[in-house]
C-alpha cells in the first residue's frame, strides 16, 4: 500500500487556468547542469501568457500566479520554480495599465483590495519553499520589475531593459522596488532607479547586482552577438565614470539598431542557462536549501513586511489624484501626442493652488493641451 499524501494546496494545479487563461502552469522534467533528465523529479513554470499587453499582470492573473506558487511550494517531487512570460519582448512590464486606467482609476477603495492581492504575490515569491529563478525574457519594468528583484536568482537575455516608471505614470514604486532597490544595488543607484525612472540594459544590471547572470539573445547570420545597442566592454570616460552597460548614443547607437534589424531573438541559451542553473540547486540537500532561502532572503522580506501595508494605503488614495491622471493619460495616449502629462504645467498649476476635480484631470489628458 502506498503512503497516502495530506493535501495541502489550497487549488489543485489544474484548476489555474480557471482562474485566468493568462498564466500557465507546467511541471518539466528535471535535469542535472549537463543536461541528464533526472527521473520523477520535475521544475515548476509559472509563465505570464498576456504578450499582447506586454505581460502585465490583470487581477485575475495575480490571482493564478498567487495559487500558482503556493502549489509550487507545496510540491514534493519540485526541485526548483522558473518564473518567466511567453515571446521574447517582455517578462513584465508591471500592472495592467488598461485596466488601472479603467477600472481602478477614482476607485481608491477597489484597488486597497487589489493591493492586498499584489502584496500577496510577492508574498508567495518571497515565502515559495522553492528556490525561484526569475527567466527575464524581455523587458522587467514597473511591478514587472518587482516581482522579479523578489525572486532568488534572474537569468536574462542581454536584449532586456529594467527598471521603474512609477513617478513618470502617477505612481511611487511601492510594490517592492523601494524595499529591495536598496539592499540589492545601494541607496544611490535606489535613487537613481527610482526616481529618475530611466531603463538600464541587462549588462548594467549584472553590474549593479540583480542579475545571477546574461546570456546573448541576438544571432546575426546564425552566430549570437552581444547586445549591439550597450556598450558591453569595460571601459570608463574621462571622468572615470564606468560605461560598460551604458546605452550607446550618436553613430554607434545607429550602427547598432543596423545590426539588431538584420538579427533574430533566440532563446536557447537563455533556456540552457536557466536548465543548467536548476541544476546546479538539484544537487543540494533539499531541507537545507530552503533554510538558506530563507535567510537569505530576511533582508528582503523584513523590508518588504514592514512596509506593504502602508504602501497598499497611500497607492489606494493616490487612485484619486496622481495615479488617476497618470494611468489614464498612460492609458489614452499613444506615440503622437505621447503617455505622459505636461508635468511643468502640473506643477504650476498645483503650486497655484488648483484643486484634483475631474476637469482638471481630464485637462491634462495627452492630446487635449496645445
Amino acid at each position: 500500500m502506498s503512503f497516502q499524501f495530506e493535501e495541502h494546496d489550497l487549488i489543485s494545479p489544474e484548476t489555474l487556468a480557471t482562474i485566468s487563461d493568462k498564466v500557465r502552469f507546467e511541471r518539466r522534467p528535471a535535469t542535472l547542469p549537463d543536461g541528464t533528465p533526472v527521473d520523477d523529479l520535475y521544475n515548476a513554470w509559472i509563465i505570464l501568457d498576456n504578450p499582447a499587453q506586454y505581460n502585465s499582470y490583470t487581477t485575475d492573473m495575480v490571482k493564478a500566479v498567487i495559487l500558482a506558487f503556493r502549489a509550487a511550494s507545496n510540491m514534493r517531487d519540485v526541485n526548483a520554480v522558473i518564473f518567466t512570460a511567453v515571446g521574447d519582448k517582455a517578462f513584465c512590464t508591471g500592472g495592467n495599465t488598461k485596466e488601472y486606467a479603467e477600472y481602478y482609476a477614482g476607485r481608491p477603495q477597489e484597488y486597497r483590495q487589489y493591493m492586498r492581492l499584489f502584496n500577496d504575490m510577492v508574498s508567495s515569491i518571497l515565502t515559495c519553499d522553492k528556490p525561484v529563478i526569475c527567466r527575464v525574457n524581455g523587458m522587467r519594468i514597473g511591478g514587472g520589475q518587482e516581482i522579479g528583484m523578489a525572486c532568488d536568482f534572474s537569468v536574462a537575455q542581454d536584449l532586456a531593459r529594467f527598471g521603474q516608471a512609477g513617478p513618470k505614470h502617477g505612481s511611487a514604486p511601492i510594490g517592492g522596488s523601494t524595499d529591495f532597490l536598496p539592499v540589492m544595488i545601494g541607496c544611490e543607484q535606489a535613487f537613481v532607479s527610482g526616481v529618475l525612472c530611466e531603463p538600464f540594459s541587462a549588462h548594467k544590471a549584472q553590474r549593479l547586482g540583480i542579475l545571477t547572470d546574461i546570456v546573448p539573445g541576438l544571432k546575426v547570420d546564425g552566430e549570437y552577438v552581444a547586445n549591439p545597442l550597450v556598450e558591453t566592454e569595460m571601459k570608463t570616460d574621462a571622468y572615470g565614470r564606468i560605461l560598460h552597460g551604458e546605452f550607446r548614443t550618436g553613430e554607434a547607437a545607429a550602427e547598432g539598431r543596423a545590426l539588431l534589424a538584420r538579427g533574430e531573438v533566440d532563446l536557447s541559451a537563455l533556456d540552457a542557462k536557466v536548465e543548467e542553473l536548476a541544476g546546479k540547486l538539484l544537487l543540494t540537500f533539499p531541507d537545507c536549501t530552503t533554510k538558506t532561502l530563507e535567510e537569505l532572503r530576511k533582508p528582503k522580506l523584513n523590508a518588504w513586511n514592514m512596509n506593504k501595508e502602508n504602501s497598499r494605503a497611500w497607492l489606494a488614495n493616490n487612485m484619486m489624484t496622481e495615479a488617476n491622471m497618470g494611468f489614464r493619460a498612460f492609458n489614452e495616449g499613444n506615440r503622437e501626442v505621447g503617455r505622459e502629462v505636461d508635468f511643468v504645467a502640473l506643477r504650476q498649476e498645483l503650486a497655484a493652488g488648483a484643486k484634483w476635480t475631474p476637469e482638471f484631470i481630464d485637462s491634462f489628458m495627452p492630446g487635449v493641451r496645445k
